[in-house]
């Protein structure tokens, strides 16, 4: 019970009651409307991926050409979401809220699916959550965490920042690709580098009323934030003419069916050998090998992010119980394979959750419920559209910036890692590419200025891991594997 405090640097008080002794709500500074604060929080700036997962998986065919039911790809992840959240939260004590994973479910989609059928390639991704799990209980996976310098640790809380401000920038429209095949420059701002419509203005809005709302202290922020910009944005949908695709996937508008039975049909349909066989032998593995390292670092980068921003770490960077928060998100994986709703990761969107106060699990008892609801109340889940979510990203993204000052920018052989960590998140669009290149780039400038013996082994490893998984294309090449 102590360590909580030493942790948080919170003098420890009293607990009101057995769920506040449980979760350790008044030990750790906070107090159960915080918590619910930030489940529903969290909930709300990761509801899109009830939309987004099944847009993903239901879009691509697999080797045989059949398309996954998007009412039953609703139902499994809403279902999986729910109950590992909750399990995290009663298990690992941590705000820390689990669903499918975006670019794990891509990989699944784009690149097993058309090699194998539906079942065998959600059999790879359990097989994926059950590699996890044998790293966490041989420890090898806490292991490695503890082998990872605090400046890197601090990189990818500030990288995981940059991160999800970009994401709620894109998400709202703010910030847009360039899809000529002439254009000088990657991104542009709005549509041909105009800001237009009425859901830049909502997103615009939340962004300035988060931030007044941060800065003069109220308690709800966040929440509020949402749900003043998602009420304007209805009403502004009802008044004025808004395009077609102007509000992007969720339109704020009230469905004309609020209840429906969810389908459970995804569920358990599972092949766990058969990939290999379709696909071959080195193809499927490489495919599980692919699945870990994406998974196994996206989740590291996660819980290290949203860990720090809540002050659940000591001063040496290590997580306290980390062991059961890796062990759950290993089986999370194996949970949304055994769904068909593929590889669920802790995600990242729960710093919005820690921004709005949350320190504990109970958060995710509200942000699971939320989840299981959702699966009867599916025609209500696009109620709130992400040009009024995404400013809590955008927000916490800054919170998460903060830790900037804390890493040692003089001394260039921790800086450049460091610079190449927090970089190449937004960068590359991913938490893994950011923390593979800081690996290597650490391990090469320790060894360049002759301090080889301040590398972990562990580092070597999985410094040796991150190469591989850069030069996946040219070996796959090499072996003949198309």
């Amino acid at each position: 019970m102590a360590q909580d405090a030493a942790v948080t640097g919170i003098p420890p008080r009293a607990p009101r009651n057995p769920i506040d002794r449980y979760f350790r709500i008044s030990q750790r500074g906070s107090t159960m409307p915080r918590e619910i604060r930030g489940g529903l929080a969290t909930f709300f700036t990761m509801a899109y991926i009830l939309v987004l997962n099944p847009l993903i998986l239901g879009g691509a065919t697999d080797k045989l050409g059949h398309h996954l039911n998007n009412a039953q790809l609703v139902t499994s992840t809403a279902l999986v979401a729910a109950v590992m959240t909750i399990i995290m939260g009663v298990g690992g004590n941590l705000p820390l809220a689990i669903a499918a994973g975006l670019g794990l479910n891509g990989v699944v989609a784009f690149q097993l699916a058309p090699q194998m059928t539906w079942p065998q390639a959600m059999g790879l991704v359990v097989i994926e959550g059950a590699v996890i799990c044998v790293l966490v209980v041989t420890g090898l996976r806490q292991a490695i965490m503890a082998a990872i310098p605090l400046p890197l640790k601090q990189a990818i809380s500030v990288g995981i920042g940059l991160f999800v401000a970009f994401i709620g920038f894109v998400d709202a429209g703010f910030v847009t690709r360039i899809k000529t095949p002439d254009a000088t420059t990657p991104v542009q701002l709005g549509i041909d580098n105009v800001l237009r419509g009425w859901p830049t203005i909502i997103f615009c809005f939340g962004v300035l009323l988060t931030l007044v709302l941060l800065i003069r202290k109220v308690r709800g922020a966040i929440l509020i934030s949402i749900v003043v910009s998602t009420v304007l944005a209805m009403i502004l949908n009802a008044i004025v003419t808004v395009p077609k695709h102007g509000w992007g996937l969720t339109t704020p508008t009230l469905p004309d069916k609020i209840v429906a039975l969810p389908d459970f049909g995804l569920v358990g349909k599972v092949d766990l050998i058969g990939g290999f066989a379709s696909a071959g032998a080195v193809t499927a593995v490489l495919f599980v090998f692919t699945l870990v390292l994406s998974d196994f670092f996206d989740a590291m980068g996660t819980i290290i992010g949203v860990s720090n921003e809540a002050g659940l770490v000591d001063e040496k960077g290590h997580l306290p119980g980390i062991g059961r928060v890796l062990f759950i998100d290993g089986l999370a994986a194996m949970a949304g394979g055994a769904a068909s709703a593929s590889s669920n990761t802790c995600f990242v969107e729960s710093t919005a959750g820690v921004g709005e106060g949350a320190r504990t699990g109970f958060s995710n008892l509200v942000t699971g419920v939320l989840f299981a609801l959702a699966m009867f109340f599916s025609p209500l889940v696009g109620i709130v559209p992400s040009q009024a979510a995404a400013p809590a990203l955008v927000v916490v993204g800054f919170l998460l910036m903060t830790q900037v000052k804390d890493i040692p920018w003089t001394k260039f052989e921790i800086a450049i890692p460091a610079f190449l960590t927090i970089i190449l998140m937004p960068f590359t669009y991913s938490i893994t590419n950011g923390i593979g290149a800081g690996f290597l780039a650490y391990v090469v400038l320790q060894v360049a200025v002759g301090k080889v013996r301040r590398i972990h082994w562990l580092l070597w490893v999985v410094a040796a891991f991150f190469a591989v998984y850069f030069a996946i294309h040219p070996i796959e090449a090499w072996l003949g594997v198309h």
